[in-house]
């Protein structure tokens, strides 16, 4: 499942990065509710070192955290990040080998697993079925647009949860990078399973 928040015109965050917060309250309570019932979440470097997030689930009462999968196919994890919890497991998927960072980052509780695809970065799919030897049959993406669209154009994703803003934000930075498409006939195309407005905001499954 891949979580977007979005302003009215797609847009997840300005061109300087900034998108802390284009939802409201209600709907990032919301979120937190969909990140506790999923076993992992998910996310990429570029969100690691541009927002430092935790990624934990805060708003909700919850009897666990879900595991965290990071994917970062250069090992640029700092050890310091604020992903380091106590009792919650760490995955980080890369592709370039750096036994010592590798080491640096398991020694702070991180599992480190090398699965390079033809590109030289993380085999998406591959790591998908590693996830689910481990347990992990329920994932919540909450990534940026360049591993948004990878995950759509390689087509791993089940289900798109987006949260809308009624607010536009102009240029900006997009939900998900993938194509240009030659025709609409290769868009992704999805099917609308419920529309409801929490708080301000309109929440879409698809």
């Amino acid at each position: 499942r891949m979580k977007i928040a979005a302003s009215l015109d797609g847009k997840t965050a300005l061109m300087n990065g900034k998108s802390q917060w284009i939802t409201g309250e209600a709907a990032r309570t919301d979120g937190h509710a969909w990140r506790a019932r999923s076993c992992a979440v998910l996310t990429g470097i570029g969100t690691v070192l541009e927002d430092n997030p935790r990624l934990d689930v805060r708003l909700v009462d919850t009897p666990r955290q879900p595991h965290l999968v990071v994917v970062d196919s250069r090992l640029e994890t700092p050890p310091d990040a604020n992903l380091f919890i106590t009792g919650r497991a760490l995955y980080i998927y890369a592709a370039i080998p750096d036994d010592a960072r590798k080491k640096m980052l398991e020694a702070r509780g991180a599992t480190v697993i090398y699965l390079p695809g033809p590109t030289g970065k993380v085999d998406l799919a591959a790591m998908l079925r590693d996830l689910a030897q481990r347990d992990v049959n329920e994932l919540h993406v909450e990534a940026g647009h360049k591993l948004n669209g990878s995950f759509l154009r390689e087509g791993l994703v089940d289900e798109l949860l987006l949260y809308t803003a009624p607010k536009l934000m102009g240029i900006g930075q997009g939900m998900a990078t993938f194509g240009p498409l030659e025709s609409l006939q290769d868009a992704v195309n999805l099917r609308f399973l419920s529309a409801d407005k929490v708080g301000d905001d309109l929440r879409v499954l698809a």
